[in-house]
This record gives C-alpha cells, structure tokens and sequence, in this order.
C-alpha cells in the first residue's frame, strides 16, 4: 500500500496569503546539451541534467547537494540540498512550518501542493519573498536577507525508509526555471498536482476552480 500523507489543514497557511502567480515552465531544451543523468542519493535516484554540479554535502545530515548556475537576470547561483534523517524529520506541518519561517512575512507568498511520483507520495511548498539565506558556519545561525528569493521544498516519501527533504532556494528566476526540472528528476508530473492544507479547503470552496490570483 502506497504510503501517503495526512490531510492536516496547517493553521499558519489559513491567513489570508496571496497564491503564486508565475507559472512553472521546462526549461528550454538544446539538442547540443548531454542528456540528463541519474544520481543515486542513499534511497532515492535524481535524474539531473549535467548543469547542475554535485557538489560535497557541507553537512552530514545532507545526502547530496547541487549548484545551479545563474539563469540570464540573475546574478546569484541556486542550490538543491537534499537532507535525510533516517526515517525521522519531525512532522509535514512542523517542517512546513519552519521553512515558512525562513521567509520574511512581508511581502511573502506561498502555496502547498501534494502529488504522487515514481519514488512516493510527495508534498511540495512553494515560497517566494525575502529569503534569510543562512551564510557561515551553521552553529553560528548567521543570515543574510536575500530578496526576490524563491523556495521549492519537497517532503518526498518513500516507502519503508521515511521521508527525504529536497529543498531548492535561489533566485527567483533560477529557481523558476528549474522548477519542472526539479519535479521531474524525482519522477512527479506538475499536472497531477493537488492543494493541500488551507489551499485544498479554499480550492474545495471555490468549486475546484483555481485558486490562484490572476
């Protein structure tokens, strides 16, 4: 049995929060570029393109990392980390929580999606705002405001071993051209996306339409 999350409505994204707005498209394709690649991380496979470079994990609790190079607008490179914590991680909500809280509350928007993928069942939080991007070593809790920042964090559940976190911060156009990417290196079809938490009680409300402002 596919295991799947709890339908828990998260009572910080019941405020009256602006959706997002910019729609998520592949990046372009270039017959010139090598084909993707997978990437074994412990219990999960990415299937990355080679723009992303691999990088050492700065941390242990890291499974791996990438960098992201600048798209055109940008100056600032993005970075995917992707964290386990053997089977443990605290709750969705509380995560959900905490990565809201990175984000300044002025200005920030956010919505929570949940889907399925080849790998397991999947929540993904999408941020954009005022990032307090951590800079130094972690002990020293240091952060440097980033604005125009955007977050794509995925709780990915895989089945028998717990739930793997993928988190891509940068810059809001980097990040934005990766976004499908992202989906698709863990085998998720952006389409088959749902609302979840408040977003799901709002999107019920309005009839399934879409809840986004226009």
């Amino acid at each position: 049995m596919t295991r799947r999350f709890p339908i828990v409505l998260l009572a910080v994204l019941s405020l009256a929060v602006s959706s997002l707005v910019a729609a998520d498209k592949p990046e372009k394709k270039d017959a010139k570029k090598a084909a993707a690649k997978p990437v074994k991380l412990r219990d999960i496979t990415l299937t990355v393109p080679p723009t992303w470079q691999q990088q050492k994990p700065s941390s242990r609790l890291r499974a791996g990392q990438f960098k992201l190079p600048a798209v055109k607008g940008d100056k600032d490179s993005a970075e995917l980390a992707i964290f386990f914590f053997g089977g443990t991680g605290g709750g969705v909500d509380a995560n959900i929580r905490r990565w809201i809280g990175q984000f300044q509350a002025e200005g920030r928007k956010m919505k929570v999606l949940r889907g399925e993928s080849a790998q397991g069942p999947y929540l993904l939080l999408d941020l954009t705002g005022t990032y307090n991007k951590p800079i130094g070593p972690p002990i020293q809790r240091r952060t440097k405001p980033m604005k125009g920042a955007r977050m794509l964090a995925v709780i990915l559940a895989v089945k028998g071993k717990g739930n793997y976190f993928l988190k891509l911060t940068g810059p809001m156009k980097t990040v934005t051209a990766s976004a499908t990417t992202l989906r698709q290196s863990f085998g998720a079809d952006p389409k088959k996306e749902k609302p979840y938490g408040a977003d799901a009680k709002k999107d019920k409300k309005d009839g399934g339409k879409k809840s986004e402002k226009k």
